[in-house]
This record gives structure tokens, C-alpha cells and sequence, in this order.
């Protein structure tokens, strides 16, 4: 429990801001085209080595970013955008590794890949979960500024600065760091709620980076820590039930969160008329 929490800790200091910059780009459901993505990578992995935390984090790492530059290539060579390209290769990914663990491994095996294990985390994964947090926060550190100028007029980027391209790339990998990270500990299926979901909950909280940021990470943080205490005292999956206390969080600003909370535009007074 001691380990899952330190990892799950990790996971909600770098993955929740990257669901912030999503969300601001539109880019929500782009993550859980790009989990599925890591897939077969971490399917040949097993292949390989067994459940061998270098190889399936390579494998899957390499696929992940395979996936988002031929997305990438297939959207600025053709007319496809880059939600349908992303698809239509997230698509052929969730096939091709769910075949690659069938062909030697068991139904456990392929349960373990797409859920996680999130009690069974050893010290290289949390070493791996804390390279990643620290590499995901100097990364937004250093395309901070590109990255909000992106999110507000992707057009003036393109104007003023080649470093458009760039910075987009970059960002796709630090996307697909941080859920290969959360393959480790919630699995393919489960990576992506503790990116989006404290991401977007936030919303119904602040309105700038200033706020969105760190609260987003907070809330990743409570909904670990609530998530490990359900599935200790209830007897519960712990990977569904972490994501599960995202989700509670999300409902709850949604019904009461000061910008456009459901409560406060229900009971919003109204404006005197002349």
C-alpha cells in the first residue's frame, strides 16, 4: 500500500497538467487513442521478456510515439485530421496487441496489461514513475510558454515562431511518458482517468493556469489517496477504485464548483433590469 501510494503520487504530480493542456487544446479524448497505443509495444515486451518492467516500458514507450508521428505524418501530408488518423491507428493497435499477448500469454496476462497492478509496484517502477514526474515537469517548464501560446491562438504560434511543430512533438511525447507511467501502475484502460479527470474538475474551480495547474494535481493527489483507502478497507479493484474517486471529485465540481457549477447557475441571482 506504502509503495502504490508513493507511486500513485508520483503519477499525480506530471500527469494531471499534461490533462490541463488537453484539455485547454481540445485534445481530451486524443489520451485514450494514445493509451491503446502503447499497447502492442508493451505486448511484445511480454513477448520477449515475461512481465519485464524494461522491456514492456520500451516496447511501449517505442509504440506510443511510433503512433503519435505517423498520426502526425498522416494529418500534415493528407487531408485527415488528426483525431481521425489517431483512430484509425489507435484502432489497429488494441488489435494487434491484444493478438501479440494471446499468442503466448494467458487471460490473466492480457488482464494485468490492460488494468495494471497498482499494489504489486516494485522499486524500479517507482523509480520509473519518479524519472517520469521529473522529466514531464522540466519538460512543461521549458515549452511553458509555447504551449500557452498554442492553447490560445495556435495560428499567431505559426506566425511568429517555427517552433510550433516542434513543441507539438514534444508534447505528444510527454503525453505518452506519463501513460506508459500509468500502464505501469493502472494499466492501458486505466491510464488515462487519472490524467483527464482531476484536469477537468478543475475547470469548475479556476479559470487560469495558475489555479487549473496546481489544482489538478491536488485533486490526482486526494483521489489516489481515497482510491487506495476504499480498495484497502472495501475490499475493492484498486485501480478502478482510484479512478473511480476521480470521478466522484469530478461529479462533486461539477454540482457545486463557483465557475459553472450546476448549483451556482441554478441558484445564480439575477441582475437588476433597468
Amino acid at each position: 500500500m506504502r509503495r502504490a501510494l508513493v507511486g500513485c503520487l508520483a503519477l499525480s504530480l506530471s500527469a494531471p497538467p499534461i490533462g490541463v493542456f488537453l484539455m485547454l487544446r481540445r485534445m481530451s479524448l486524443m489520451t485514450e487513442a494514445m493509451s491503446h497505443a502503447i499497447l502492442p509495444g508493451a505486448a511484445a515486451g511480454f513477448l520477449v521478456a515475461g512481465l519485464s518492467l524494461p522491456a514492456m516500458t520500451l516496447g511501449g514507450l517505442t509504440a506510443g510515439l511510433a503512433v503519435a508521428l505517423l498520426a502526425g505524418f498522416v494529418t500534415r501530408r493528407t487531408g485527415i485530421k488528426e483525431d481521425a488518423s489517431l483512430a484509425a491507428f489507435y484502432l489497429i493497435s488494441l488489435a494487434g496487441g491484444v493478438l501479440l499477448v494471446s499468442l503466448r500469454g494467458s487471460q490473466v496476462d492480457l488482464l494485468h496489461i490492460l488494468f495494471g497492478s497498482v499494489l504489486a509496484l516494485d522499486d524500479p517502477a517507482l523509480w520509473l514513475l519518479g524519472g517520469i514526474a521529473t522529466v514531464t515537469l522540466v519538460g512543461l517548464a521549458a515549452l511553458y510558454r509555447p504551449l500557452v501560446m498554442e492553447c490560445v491562438d495556435p495560428q499567431f504560434l505559426r506566425i511568429v515562431s517555427r517552433a510550433g511543430g516542434p513543441v507539438h512533438y514534444a508534447f505528444l511525447g510527454l503525453v505518452v511518458m506519463n501513460l506508459v507511467g500509468g500502464f505501469q501502475a493502472l494499466g492501458t484502460l486505466l491510464a488515462v482517468g487519472l490524467m483527464i479527470l482531476p484536469a477537468v474538475a478543475t475547470r469548475f474551480w479556476a479559470i487560469d493556469l495558475a489555479g487549473l495547474l496546481p489544482l489538478s494535481v491536488a485533486f490526482a493527489m486526494a483521489a489516489s489517496l481515497i482510491g487506495l483507502e476504499l480498495a484497502y478497507h472495501a475490499d475493492l479493484p484498486t485501480g478502478p477504485a482510484i479512478v473511480l474517486s476521480a470521478g466522484l471529485i469530478y461529479l462533486g465540481s461539477l454540482l457545486l464548483g463557483p465557475q459553472g457549477g450546476l448549483v451556482r447557475r441554478l441558484f445564480r441571482r439575477r441582475h437588476l433590469e433597468a
